[in-house]
């Protein structure tokens, strides 16, 4: 049996250097794909980076194969962009998840109820995060609190070591 490396993303809303961003992301993805069996890529859907990221692992599935990873979309309630585009969703997501915990939540809390538990089951957390407020900055907080190996592209200016 092949274990299962999962990958979970955070990053700001917003992101100004996406072409930069970009290459990055899909430098990461790749050696991730090279290196491990089978890779989980769990992601939100809630911003540029979420939307950069989801764009990355599909230009490197594509490249790569996909037969040793999942793209999968982790939500942290049924929303309504699901509900009037699903079979959309479920032809650009390899899986749809919505996160048990943060779904009986108030909507302001879910989301970072959502990202703890992608931080809990991930073996790498990987973030944009530029400062030091917000949700991104919260889960990175909490990803170094539970010692999980983590990466902060904001900081690596752009390499991927």
């Amino acid at each position: 049996m092949l274990k299962t490396y999962t990958v979970s993303f955070f990053g700001h809303r917003r992101i100004y250097n996406q072409l930069q961003l970009d290459r990055s992301l899909d430098e990461l993805i790749l050696r991730l794909l090279r290196e491990h069996n089978y890779v989980e890529f769990l992601v939100g859907r809630d911003g540029d980076f979420d939307q950069l990221v989801s764009s990355s692992i599909k230009r490197c599935q594509r490249e790569y194969g996909h037969h040793s990873s999942s793209h999968i979309w982790v939500m942290p309630y049924l929303n309504a962009f699901f509900r009037d585009n699903e079979q959309a969703c479920y032809d650009y997501y390899d899986e749809i998840e919505i996160c048990e915990e943060s779904s009986v939540k108030h909507f302001k809390a879910a989301f970072q109820v959502r990202n703890k538990h992608m931080i809990d089951r991930s073996d790498l957390a990987v973030f944009y995060v530029e400062n030091d407020k917000g949700g991104a900055y919260q889960t990175m907080r909490y990803a170094i609190e539970q010692g999980k190996e983590y990466l902060n592209l904001y900081h690596t200016k752009g390499e991927v070591k």
